[in-house]
Formats: structure tokens, C-alpha cells, sequence
């Protein structure tokens, strides 16, 4: 695996706190939100659900893996510790990834309309150890006609989102419950997050 260029996160003047392997703009931007100085380093693993392998064994491996592949193409002398997440969305036995085409999103919303589904999300740092927590949250959506679904798929929000939804963009309309984490839905559960850094010896406030 080649080492990708790093990008900073840093928007003042304090040491950078961790690597980020990660390329999505909403972990990013809730690292921001709580004053978490990074610099990006994106990878790429193998995502798949093993055989046999629940959500919540699946997203934290997933993240560990995100961390340690960030962790193993550091550049020498680079030594802070690596930070990765993983998201699922599960419904009912189904575990709902990025759609692939116009089809598949209008299916995953389909089967999200009208019922209850959970949003797991794993963070895991890498370093001189490693360590992972894990956030479960419940999302409810209210009942979807397939012209709203068309509609949402033609503004573009759906095609990178693991279950087709955006929480913190037009997709808000539809929920009419979230219990568990706001930021956990999003990508990268804040108060997990907080936590683990604190263990890492990293102070935020």
C-alpha cells in the first residue's frame, strides 16, 4: 500500500492530536466541531461483511482495519495515533451499504419507510495500542411514497450514503424518532469519540 499525501484538519495554532483515515467530509467536520486537530490520511480496505459476522463485530473490525492501514503507511517519524470509523445501517436482518445505482437507494428507502432501523457506528484509534468503542442508535423513518423517493434520489444526497440517507441533510424530513446519537447517525458518534481520545491522553477542553 503506497502512502497517500496528508492534508491538514489543523485551524489553529495547537499540536496536531491524531491522523484521520478517513475521507468523509461529516467525520471531518464533527472532529472540528469538538477542536480535534488532524491531518488527513485516506486509505482503502476491503468493506465487506464476513460470513457469519454480526453489524456490530463488522463495523468495529472495519474501523480497527481503517486505523491500522492508516498506522502502517505513516511516514517515519510520524507517530501520533490513527484514527478510523465505519458506519452500518441495519434493518431488520439487511445491513444497507452505499447504494450502487438509482435501484438499489430506492429499494433501501423503501424498506426503511415506515419502520425503525439501527445506525451503528464503530471509532477506533490506533497507536501505541489499540482501542474501539461503538454507538447504536434508532432511526425512525415515517411512511415514504415512491415519488419522494424518486424526488430525494434526483437531489443527490443518497449516492455515497451508507442506507441512501443523509440525516443531517434533506433526509431530516423524514424521521420522525432518532434514538441514540445525532453524530453517531451522521458518522462519528462525539461523545465515543471524546472518550477515546481522553484515553489516548488527548485533551480537548
Amino acid at each position: 500500500m503506497k502512502a497517500a499525501a496528508l492534508r491538514t484538519g489543523n485551524t489553529g495554532n495547537r499540536q496536531m492530536d491524531i491522523y484521520l483515515a478517513s475521507q468523509s467530509p461529516r467525520r471531518r467536520e464533527l472532529l472540528r466541531q469538538i477542536g480535534v486537530e488532524f491531518e488527513l490520511l485516506p486509505v482503502e480496505i476491503d468493506e465487506s461483511q464476513r460470513a457469519g459476522e454480526s453489524p456490530e463485530s463488522c463495523v468495529q473490525r472495519l474501523a480497527l482495519e481503517k486505523a491500522r492501514a492508516g498506522r502502517a503507511i505513516l511516514p517515519a517519524g510520524r507517530s501520533r495515533p490513527v484514527m478510523g470509523a465505519d458506519t452500518l445501517v441495519v434493518c431488520g436482518d439487511a445491513v444497507l451499504g452505499k447504494p450502487v445505482d438509482r435501484d438499489a437507494a430506492l429499494g433501501m428507502l423503501q424498506s426503511l419507510s415506515g419502520s425503525t432501523h439501527r445506525v451503528i457506528t464503530a471509532v477506533a484509534l490506533a497507536g501505541d495500542y489499540e482501542a474501539a468503542r461503538v454507538s447504536t442508535s434508532l432511526v425512525t423513518f415515517r411512511t415514504l411514497t415512491v415519488p419522494e423517493c424518486e424526488a430525494y434520489w434526483e437531489t443527490g444526497e443518497p449516492r455515497d450514503k451508507a442506507g441512501s440517507y443523509a440525516v443531517q441533510g434533506l433526509a431530516a424530513m423524514f424521521i420522525t424518532r432518532l434514538e441514540g446519537s445525532y453524530s453517531g447517525v451522521m458518522g462519528l458518534p462525539v461523545y465515543e469519540t471524546a472518550e477515546l481520545l481522553k484515553d489516548f491522553g488527548i485533551k480537548l477542553l
